[in-house]
């Protein structure tokens, strides 16, 4: 039995890589091309655990080779990684294809979270949270620290608003249409209703790998389609200066996805610092970036592009 995935900056591909071996399973991962070369200890941390990584679009499907034909010198997309392991578990009986992000199944497991963060706060006596900054890329990350907020809010217990940040590079929510359309490049998905760029969109090649998706999870997307949350989009080198800043007053580097949250919620600091405000901000930092490094030597290089 082995199971496929795509995977963007890596995360979700290291956890299935590390949990199938626990299994004895086979786990063969499609990394998105730009993170595959611009992020090599993430996928040597995934053969580590005992996965076969590859980086897409490959030539080791169909899907793969006519998205290089149709795209020459792609730098890859979550949604083409997304075809290229669906056709691999597909044409194998003995795989099936686990997904990681945007669908609602993964979105519940995500809310633990929020759950988690709403526990911390009362043990901080935090009773009144005013905002919350949660990076979005396919969005069950996102959905995993707000949906747990939007229920209090909902219930009449929290009025906490709720700031979705996504790269520029990818500004599914602050520039697609709410519509029906594929989940991957080559449309071998299910039509989900979500805002869209188009399934064959295709980002510029950021260092939140994580983040390039051409849609956003449905159910993160109906509740920025009734209000319930809003959207901002930040660039590659406003995330990174907010890393550094992070990293240097916590003595935590930040993965380059977490990066966009942290702009988002310093640009709120500087506005309540303005109106002598003190809010209560909740940010959601979703990984480390000590694999992320090469990205920072770039960016403290000055050889980032603003994306």
């Amino acid at each position: 039995m082995r199971l496929t995935t795509e995977t963007g900056a890596g995360q979700w591909g290291s956890a299935l890589a590390f949990a199938t071996q626990m299994y004895g399973q086979e786990c063969e991962i499609w990394q998105v091309k730009s993170s595959y070369e611009g992020k090599p200890y993430r996928h040597a941390l995934m053969e580590a655990f005992g996965a076969t990584c590859h980086p897409s679009p490959s030539s080791l499907t169909a899907a793969g080779r006519a998205l290089q034909e149709r795209f020459p010198g792609t730098s890859g997309s979550l949604g083409m990684a997304i075809a290229e392991a669906i056709e691999a578990a597909a044409s194998d009986p003995n795989a099936s294809y686990s997904l990681g992000s945007v669908l609602n199944h993964v979105v519940l497991h995500q809310t633990i979270i929020g759950l988690e963060m709403l526990k911390q706060m009362e043990m901080f006596e935090e009773p009144v949270i005013d905002y919350v900054f949660g990076c979005a890329g396919g969005g069950s990350n996102l959905a995993g620290i707000a949906f747990p907020v939007i229920r209090e809010n909902l219930a009449g217990r929290q009025h906490t608003k709720i700031i979705a940040c996504e790269p520029k590079a990818a500004p599914s929510m602050t520039q697609g249409r709410y519509e029906y359309d594929f989940g991957d490049t080559s449309g071998s998905t299910p039509l989900l209703k979500m805002y869209t760029l188009g399934n064959d969109f295709v980002p510029d090649p950021v260092h939140a790998g994580g983040l390039r998706y051409h849609g956003m999870s449905p159910l993160v997307s109906f509740t920025k389609h009734e209000g319930l949350m809003d959207a901002i989009s930040i660039g590659q080198l406003e995330a990174f200066e907010a890393g550094v800043l992070f990293a240097r007053a916590e003595g935590i580097v930040p993965a380059s996805e977490s990066n966009h949250a942290i702009a988002g919620a310093l640009r709120q600091v500087r506005i309540a610092n303005e109106n002598g405000e003190a809010p209560v901000i909740v940010i959601g930092v979703s990984g480390s970036g000590q694999l992320d490094l090469p990205a920072y030597t770039e960016f403290l290089a000055g050889r980032m592009a603003n994306s």
